[in-house]
């Protein structure tokens, strides 16, 4: 079992890196669209049907040459051809590696940390309900980490997909507190977020981040959304920790919130009520 999903994550994690490159592209091909002649936009249709992520193929992004199934084989292709494309021979990013590795190894640790009960087959499909969630979970991180934004479209299908399993896991668990819980998460994540947004007048975070914290509070509901958002805040601290220490940050650095937010809601969602039910028995509450 263990094995078939690290399999699955592999491929969705090749997905990944597809989805949010195409997203990219296709929001790059938008804004110029807005600022070019009626006969350049014709040309960049062309190139917006080339990159979109339903009907366009799989190509390189240096020569843009279409890729055949051989360069495609999740990690053993990019190893195989030592990282560089097979027809221009342009590296080809560890980005691509890595990603396919890491949503490998989540879907593996969610299935072996799963919280809740997997028993029956309602349940294994409720399981199966959160792994489109850590796929465009992933996305949004590594989106966020090359280019500091979250892509509205990205952030509406993670909040789709987290309506989809807060559903699935209140009928099937036939527990009505989950969905009530993701209700006022959404409510008190995202509001938090967006008063940030407006006392700050948007320096503070960006509406991508007040958008995402509505989403991540449906999923994790407000207990685990107050855990999710300390531990996001104590691991961005840790890490200007450790950049001041390389002596590698400065005063205008920007560091995105988002990869730290989505880690923690991924962790918080498998570790968070043990941490939650340790910390009631710790403090006697």
């Amino acid at each position: 079992m263990i094995i078939i999903i690290c399999l699955f994550g592999l491929v969705f994690g090749s997905f990944i890196n597809a989805l949010v490159w195409r997203v990219y592209k296709l929001d790059d091909l938008k804004v110029k669209k807005n600022k070019k002649s009626k006969q350049a936009s014709r040309k960049l249709e062309s190139e917006k049907i080339a990159h979109s992520i339903i009907k366009g193929r799989s190509m390189c992004v240096h020569c843009k040459h279409q890729l055949s199934a051989k360069d495609l084989v999740p990690v053993i292709s990019w190893v195989s051809l030592r990282g560089r494309c097979r027809y221009c021979k342009k590296a080809i990013s560890w980005q691509y590696p890595l990603v396919e590795l890491l949503t490998a190894a989540i879907f593996a640790i969610s299935f072996l940390a799963w919280p809740l009960s997997l028993n029956t087959l309602p349940q294994y499909l409720v399981f199966a309900t959160w792994l489109p969630v850590v796929v465009v979970a992933v996305a949004l991180a590594v989106y966020d980490t090359r280019w500091m934004l979250l892509p509205t479209r990205l952030v509406y299908i993670l909040g789709s997909f987290g309506f989809i399993f807060v559903v699935a896991a209140s009928l099937v668990y036939s527990d009505i507190s989950v969905a009530l819980s993701a209700l006022i998460g959404a409510a008190g994540f995202g509001g938090f977020f967006y008063g940030l947004y407006v006392v700050s007048g948007g320096k503070w975070i960006g509406g991508g981040d007040v958008r995402l914290g509505f989403a991540l509070g449906l999923i994790l509901g407000w207990q685990k959304s107050i855990l999710a958002l300390t531990a996001a805040a104590y691991g961005g601290t840790l890490f200007i920790v450790v950049l001041i220490v390389v002596k590698k940050y400065h005063r205008k650095m920007k560091i995105p919130f988002g990869p730290f937010l989505l880690s923690a809601t991924i962790a918080t969602m498998l570790w968070g009520q043990a941490a939650i039910d340790w910390y009631l028995r710790l403090s006697g509450l």
